[in-house]
């Protein structure tokens, strides 16, 4: 990513949000240059605001704002030549869509309270992994606001030992919708090329597999709570699983 001018597309992100990671992959992979700019929660909706969003990823180009994740990519898919996000075939992209929705509402939810269920107990490695990127006044705030701001998380997320339970339910029924469609032996979820299900499953999956190759998630396992690290070995043997090993190690660009 080059420094900005005032036509370069500018994705506010929180570094750790793995639907951001989703968004950046679409752009790294369509060769689209951006600048990236992090925040911590909750000084994020101070900036996602001003475009009408709440949440992150916002992507700004010029006078328009894109403020889902969804929204991103179709609209990326618009501007891309040589390579798409979604299959051109009508059913082949319906599937894709369909696909997409799956895991953005229900995976990524699963997979975020999964693994701030264990992060909140080592409430210092979320203070780091929120302060990646920002400026050192807004460290500086969200350290001050850190205490009240993992209260309202516990209590937003349900990070509960039955709300994890939930969450490790929705998890394994997403990954067995994928291992279904990977029966047949095929190397892609739709067609015969990566596309946004793709992308998006890998993505949003990335808290519990911890691939190779991402960008700000460390694949050793050895710092992780045991109970964590179990599921992780479990779901990384599943065909789902080695899905998104092989995504991040051939498809995400370095």
């Amino acid at each position: 990513m080059n420094t900005a001018n005032k036509n370069t597309p500018l994705l506010i992100t929180i570094a750790t949000s793995h639907y951001c990671e989703k968004v950046r992959w679409a752009l790294d992979s369509l060769g689209v240059d951006y600048v990236e700019e992090n925040h911590a929660p909750p000084f994020h909706r101070q900036y996602t605001s001003r475009y009408g969003g709440t949440s992150v990823p916002v992507l700004v180009v010029n006078d328009k704002a894109f403020t889902d994740s969804q929204d991103i990519l179709h609209y990326l898919d618009t501007i891309a030549f040589d390579r798409q996000l979604y299959p051109q075939d009508p059913e082949l992209r319906r599937q894709a869509e369909t696909l997409e929705k799956l895991f953005d509402d229900k995976l990524g939810v699963a997979t975020r309270n999964w693994a701030y269920y264990y992060a909140i107990q080592q409430p210092w490695t979320i203070l780091a992994a929120w302060s990646k990127g920002i400026s050192w006044m807004e460290k500086i705030k969200c350290a001050i606001a850190f205490p009240v701001a993992t209260k309202i998380i516990k209590q937003k997320y349900n990070l509960t030992p039955d709300g994890k339970e939930v969450a490790v339910q929705d998890i394994r029924e997403v990954f067995t919708v994928v291992n279904q469609r990977l029966n047949s032996g095929q190397q892609y979820l739709v067609g015969n090329n990566l596309s946004s299900a793709d992308i998006t499953f890998a993505a949003l999956a990335s808290f519990v597999i911890r691939p190779e190759y991402h960008p700000v998630y460390n694949s050793q396992l050895s710092k992780l709570p045991a109970e964590m690290v179990v599921v992780i070995n479990e779901l990384r043997e599943t065909p789902a699983g080695e899905l998104v090993m092989r995504m991040y190690r051939e498809h995400r660009p370095k």
